[in-house]
Order: structure tokens, then sequence, then C-alpha cells
């Protein structure tokens, strides 16, 4: 995991993390892993090599927050959408109706697919950030 977020450009860490991670600590590595009730983590590999990472957890402002992160090399084949797809698979089957997410306000490819998807979601700017929330709707069948 830390090989694979010390591999992301410098856009990519902020995107995802809002800031740079040239040098990730063992406590966002176990954060990113964490698998319990509340929590989920998932990744995509090719070759031993972890080229994708989504994570969810519970509570917040909706009743499951997620966050989805792919290698420079790897984005724009659909590896983000077939996480979320798992994730909120996964969500619903344990009973949750919302979504939420934070996105970066230049991020726009993420926030038009956000838009694509989830035309009725409530989007919020906070310090630079939009707050997202949507309906999970028949899970399993995010556009990619």
């Amino acid at each position: 995991m830390r090989r694979f977020l010390v591999g992301l450009s410098p856009h990519t860490q902020t995107l995802r993390f809002f800031t740079g991670v040239t040098s990730p600590a063992a406590g966002l590595v176990r954060a990113l892993l964490a698998v319990d009730e509340r929590r989920e983590a998932l990744v995509a590999t090719r070759e031993d090599e972890i080229i994708a990472h989504a994570m969810s957890y519970q509570g917040g402002v909706a009743d499951v927050e997620i966050a989805v992160v792919v290698a420079d090399e790897w984005q724009g084949v659909g590896l983000g959408p077939r996480l979320i797809n798992a994730l909120l698979f996964r969500a619903a089957v344990r009973g949750a109706t919302t979504v939420g997410m934070d996105v970066l306000g230049e991020n726009r490819r993420v926030l038009k697919m956000i838009r694509r998807q989830w035309p009725d979601a409530t989007m919020k700017v906070v310090s630079g950030s939009v707050e997202v929330t949507a309906m999970i709707q028949r899970p399993g069948v995010f556009a990619e």
C-alpha cells in the first residue's frame, strides 16, 4: 500500500487526500486497509501490485462514506466505477440508502461523473471541497 501511495502523482495524491502523501505514515496505511463492522477496504491489483484502492465507512452525513483512488496509468479504464459498485452493493446489503463523499472542487472528472450518476445528489461547497450526498439506487449498476 505504501508503494502504491508513493507511486501516485502529486496531482492524484492531492485529488484523493487533499494534500501530497510523499511519505505515508504507518497510521495512514493502517487506516486505508482497516476492515471491521463499520469499514471496508478494496484494492485492485495487477501482477501483485496495487493499482486502485477504495474504502467505505459507516457514519458521517450519509449512511456510508466512500473514497476511491486509481493509479495514474490506470485512470479512465473503469476501475473506479467497479470499485464504487462493489462498495455500494456491500453497503446496500447492510441497509445503507445514502452515500456521501468529499471531492476536491478542482476534481472536475469526478464531479462530472457524480452529476451523471446521481443527478439528484446534494452538493455543498465547503472550503474548496464539495460534500456530496446521494441516494444509493440499484447497487451494482454504476455507469462506467
